[in-house]
């Protein structure tokens, strides 16, 4: 379980957090880099969030997971910029029940209304190396959602 209230959000695109952000830029730098030294993993920018995000995006050759695992073409996740520090990211639908029932995530606006896939969910921007730690484990379990290593 995440530890206090859950941070404020907008409740419509841009999809941001807007207040319980880590001091500084060293948690971002430090998830950053875990992330994108995933395997497969290419960074560059989002196809679908806004400017600045850095996106996992996977070789095409490993991206065996379903259509659900991907935001667009092989982008599985991406880092907001700037203040924001929270990620959007595609949960096989178990996990991304239990992030949200558990406070690390909610659920993305447009999958609440049924426009995109309810594996698409907000992961709040951690605030220490104890909740950065789970979320790249959620980040991870994004991964290998989409290189089709998780049903």
């Amino acid at each position: 379980m995440r530890t206090g209230p859950r941070p404020a959000t907008t409740p419509t695109n841009p999809h941001t957090q807007l207040d319980q952000q880590p001091d500084g830029t060293d948690q971002r730098a430090r998830l950053a880099g875990a992330l994108f030294d995933l395997p497969g993993v290419t960074e560059r920018p989002s196809g679908i969030s806004v400017p600045g995000a850095r996106a996992l995006w996977l070789d095409s050759e490993d991206a065996a997971g379903p259509p659900e695992a991907f935001l667009i073409g092989t982008e599985f996740a991406h880092l907001h910029p700037g203040h924001d520090q929270s990620l959007h990211a595609m949960l096989p639908v178990v996990l991304a029940e239990e992030a949200v029932a558990a406070g690390w995530a909610e659920p993305h606006p447009m999958a609440r209304r049924g426009l995109i896939p309810g594996t698409a969910v907000m992961v709040y921007a951690p605030r220490d190396d104890a909740e950065r730690e789970v979320v790249e484990r959620l980040i991870r379990a994004s991964h290998a959602f989409a290189r089709g290593e998780q049903a």
